[in-house]
């Protein structure tokens, strides 16, 4: 199996499907590479290069417990570009995933990358300040974090429906719903605990408004877990060159409930940007 070298020596694990213009998947919390089939098997057979990885802590990347910090996040994605020699790649991140290419673009340049994709991401901000009103006060997401620490099987099952907004009528089986359970819960209690509470914590304001390249921003308006107005609506606002698109009733695994709608805008953006 395909492996490569964290910043710090860190094992990981990736997949590389196809030939052409490549596109990498970076996971948000808990998720492994796996999760990303719905792109990258059609988009691969569509002539791209599709290439995704377990970050430190999930899947069969090694479960290290350290490194769940937003600089050596991007600096384990700088050793994976690195290792596969890509270039004019598309980044497409999903939930706190959006951090990392942030962070990998102020702290690695963009030399690499043509062009970003954040989908359903938990930038720019999702915590409290005094010049960030809106945010999520602290002592909410603790009790969050107590809750499903005490029982995490439990607390990602109850709260799977939220994640696929299926109260709104998506459509999804049970099967693929304790499917996607199952692939949160395969990564370490260290990982799961640390990668939220980066997501949740850093400011990613400068970096999002300092991007220059193009930027195509995916979310839905029933996003429990990344509310659209604290982020895709306000990285619109932010970001200086995107194509904001906004999905009806999409929660925030609108990467396999609106997985056709995604793919299809994934071709048109990276076509366009091609020509």
């Amino acid at each position: 199996m395909p492996y490569f070298e964290g910043s710090d020596g860190t094992s990981l694990f990736y997949t590389d499907w196809g030939r052409g213009k490549p596109v990498v998947f970076v996971t948000g919390a808990w998720l492994g590479s796996g999760s990303w089939e719905y792109q990258m098997l059609p988009l691969s057979e569509a002539g791209l290069r599709c290439v995704a990885y377990d970050k430190r802590g999930h899947g069969r990347s090694d479960w290290v417990g350290h490194g769940y910090d937003y600089d050596t996040l991007a600096d384990d994605l700088a050793a994976l570009l690195d290792h596969l020699d890509l270039r004019e790649v598309t980044l497409v991140a999903h939930s706190m995933g959006g951090g990392e290419v942030l962070r990998y673009l102020s702290r690695h340049g963009r030399d690499r990358v043509g062009r970003v994709v954040l989908m359903a991401v938990t930038a720019p901000l999702m915590a409290w300040a005094p010049d960030h009103q809106e945010g999520i006060r602290q002592h909410l997401f603790d009790a969050v974090e107590a809750e499903r620490t005490r029982d995490r099987p439990r607390w990602m099952a109850q709260n799977a429906q939220a994640f696929f907004a299926t109260q709104l009528g998506n459509k999804i089986s049970t099967e693929l719903i304790e499917w996607t359970v199952r692939r949160c819960l395969d990564c370490s209690a260290k990982a799961a605990v640390e990668v939220v509470r980066t997501g949740f914590h850093t400011d990613l304001r400068a970096e999002a408004a300092a991007l220059q390249l193009p930027v195509l921003i995916i979310h839905g308006d029933a996003d429990a877990s990344a509310p659209v107005d604290l982020c895709g609506r306000r990285l619109a606002e932010l970001v200086p060159d995107n194509v904001y698109q906004e999905y009806p009733r999409a929660g925030h695994g609108l990467f396999i409930t609106h997985a056709d709608d995604v793919n299809r805008d994934l071709l048109e953006f990276i076509g366009a940007a091609r020509r």
